[in-house]
């Protein structure tokens, strides 16, 4: 049975800060990673003043996501921090097409997960929650008239991580129960290898490096909400 992957994230890190470890595993296992970042991420940190940071954070996405084994890559060209109901219409059609073209080229004999960050957005960002639901969306749409996607699954935080609400930037929820997840998967043996994948978004090396040591040899336990 061969495996799909496809991931939909809002910016050009989320996967590696994110579920990168289980993306290779997954890699690993033989299965083949299609990426679909919303926007160019050109409203994120800038600590070099780049006047074109949006390029520069795709060419460090594509540099993450050749690491990753990433078989396609698809960057959407929406403007990062303002995505809203009606970006998540407009975009949700472009994806489902690419979709579309993606899964015609594979037969019968295989199986097709969607990934993407936690209906809430983990951090609360707005760009997170309308990728979010814009993967729910399609792949809601698409799994009416084709068997083989199989799951839905939404990187979450534990509550240990993060044990209470954060008002210091955006509203953050609290960390998902035990109770609440239904798939851990353990890739701190890869975690070398993501954080070579972190370290290739050299412009968010701020937010990078806290990722990093905040999470320390826990660096590649990943957490999911799984629908189907």
């Amino acid at each position: 049975m061969k495996k799909v992957i496809i991931g939909i994230f809002a910016h050009p890190d989320d996967e590696a800060f994110g579920p990168s470890g289980t993306l290779m595993l997954e890699k690993d296992a033989g299965a083949d990673i299609h990426l679909f970042t919303l926007t160019a991420g050109e409203a994120g940190e800038n600590p070099d003043s780049l006047h074109n940071l949006g390029e520069t954070r795709l060419k460090e996405w594509r540099a993450a996501g050749e690491l990753i084994g990433a078989t396609s890559m698809h960057h959407l060209g929406y403007k990062d921090g303002t995505l809203s109901n009606l970006s998540l219409l407009e975009a949700a059609g472009t994806v489902e097409a690419s979709i579309r073209k993606l899964l015609d080229t594979y037969d019968d004999n295989t199986e097709i997960d969607f990934m993407c960050f936690d209906l809430n957005g983990i951090s609360g960002h707005i760009d997170h929650i309308v990728a979010s639901r814009l993967a729910c969306l399609v792949f809601y749409r698409l799994r009416a008239i084709d068997k083989r996607l199989k799951r839905l699954r939404l990187f979450c935080i534990p509550q240990e991580a993060a044990p209470s609400m954060n008002t210091q930037w955006l509203f953050m929820e609290p960390g998902r129960t035990h109770s609440e997840i239904h798939e851990i998967i353990d890739a701190t043996a890869l975690s070398e290898r993501i954080t070579e994948v972190i370290r290739c978004h050299k412009t968010q090396r701020g937010d990078g490096e806290g990722h990093i040591e905040r999470l320390g040899d826990r660096l590649g336990m990943n957490y999911f909400l799984i629908k189907d």
